[in-house]
């Protein structure tokens, strides 16, 4: 008899509970060992179906999710890997476009929990930690992966590349989206050093598809693609963003691509850097279906993109007015959300909420966004690791002067004050409010406005 809704509720949260008493996904350990141990152990799930392994500073996840819907426009069955969630972690491990099933992954666990136990007490006995909360959930996903059977995995990898736990595949298509400093305390202090950890997904006889990069970034990727005996495709040389309209609901795009040039192409999202993202996605998909698989097609790949979604990146939550979210929790990030809410959006004043994590430069990140706000409501993600609300305030104060700063005791109370002022606005023209700062912030932002608990 399959288990009630209720036992389902509470098996998953006994996984939960055992999944963040681990290290948290924030830290990064210098090595595979663990997360190897653990796949020999299970048969090497990783490689039970090709990879298309990406990696970058931003843009990783909208462009999975491009990759991914183009490959199940073409009929394969996919298996999606992302981090982190917004709401529920079994966002993270998709089939075919879907979030794993509760029946499934409790499935799965069972499957592979014992072998967790036994790496976990083989690397304690050796000194070492357990395994961490990114590789069990690297090692599910593989796991769900096989089990499915999937034709194409994508992998979007943690944080950095040649040591991240998704790094135990082997990608036959590694993606490297634009590299900006994020991360510093793991992945080093220059650009340079960061592309060299993200070039390490790039494997011998591999296919590398680069988007546009730093000049440094960019020498240190090459460098990779000589060393391995990769074939590589540079955004600007080989595929690209030939043009773009703005458009109802998103944009008409014309993309290069390595086998010809695709028009009329239109994307539901929002921003310049989705339309490269989308530039990127068909490269890949180009490469991957090239290797003895049947030639793109163009209506095939509209049909994709038509179908494309982000959750969390410009994503409009709530109407009248208008509430949108966005992931960014850089500077590079957020100089991109700024171009794009002016480019994609005719807002008359935009009320921000930000909260960010501590380990982030709030100071860039408020500079990037200061011109396009009118008021900024301070507060912190629920996160331990979340930067204060005051700390934030006296940031932000240097940023937008004092006037155009508040503060709040909850994200519930900030949006409370942002979609008041935002309406007192509309009537000379149009009010919005903007949440973003932290991914952690973003889900809190999503669950509270779309759950049916709030009024709004």
């Amino acid at each position: 008899m399959a288990p009630s809704p209720a036992e389902q509720h509470a098996a998953l949260a006994e996984v939960w509970q055992d999944l963040l008493a681990r290290w948290p996904e924030s830290q990064l350990e210098p090595s595979l060992a663990r997360i190897a141990s653990l796949t020999t152990l299970l048969g090497d799930p990783q490689a039970s179906a090709p990879v298309i392994h990406v990696t970058g500073t931003n843009g990783k996840t909208s462009t999975a999710r491009m990759i991914e819907i183009l490959l199940r426009s073409y009929g394969l069955r996919t298996g999606l890997f992302t981090s982190p969630h917004l709401i529920d972690p079994r966002e993270r491990i998709c089939l075919d476009g879907e979030p794993v099933d509760a029946e499934r992954f409790l499935r799965v666990w069972a499957d592979v929990s014992p072998y967790i136990d036994l790496v976990d007490a083989n690397s304690q006995a050796d000194g070492g930690p357990r395994l961490s909360f990114f590789e069990v959930m690297t090692a599910l996903a593989f796991a769900t992966f096989a089990d499915a059977p999937v034709d194409v995995a994508v992998i979007e990898v943690g944080m950095g590349g040649s040591w991240d736990a998704t790094n135990v595949a082997h990608g036959q298509v590694a993606v490297i989206t634009p590299i900006d400093l994020d991360h510093q305390h793991y992945l080093g202090d220059t650009i340079a050093q960061i592309a060299a950890e993200k070039a390490g997904i790039i494997k011998p006889d591999s296919y590398a598809v680069l988007a546009g990069q730093d000049e440094d970034a960019a020498a240190v990727l090459s460098a990779r693609v000589a060393e391995v005996g990769a074939i590589a495709f540079r955004e600007g040389v080989d595929f690209g963003l030939m043009d773009r309209q703005i458009a109802v609901g998103g944009q008409m795009l014309s993309l290069q691509g390595i086998g010809g040039r695709i028009d009329e192409v239109f994307l539901p999202l929002f921003g310049e850097h989705q339309a490269r993202n989308a530039a990127v996605a068909l490269c890949a998909v180009e490469a991957f279906m090239g290797a003895g698989r049947p030639p793109v097609d163009d209506d095939v790949i509209r049909a994709g993109f038509d179908q494309v979604t982000s959750p969390g990146r410009l994503e409009i939550v709530r109407r009248t007015p208008t509430v949108v979210v966005d992931a960014a929790h850089n500077p590079a990030g957020a100089r991109a959300l700024a171009h794009a809410l002016e480019d994609s959006f005719e807002f008359a004043t935009l009320v921000g909420i930000i909260g960010v994590l501590a380990d982030k430069d709030p100071l860039q990140f408020l500079i990037a966004l200061e011109p396009i706000l009118s008021t900024v409501i301070v507060t912190a993600p629920a996160s331990p690791r979340a930067l204060s609300a005051e700390a934030l305030q006296t940031i932000a104060v240097e940023v937008f002067g004092e006037d155009r700063v508040l503060i709040a005791g909850s994200l519930a109370q900030a949006i409370d004050e942002a979609v008041t002022l935002a309406e007192a606005d509309a009537v000379y023209g149009g009010g919005g409010v903007l949440v973003t700062g932290s991914i952690v912030l973003v889900g809190e932002a999503k669950d509270l406005l779309q759950s049916g608990r709030r009024h709004l």
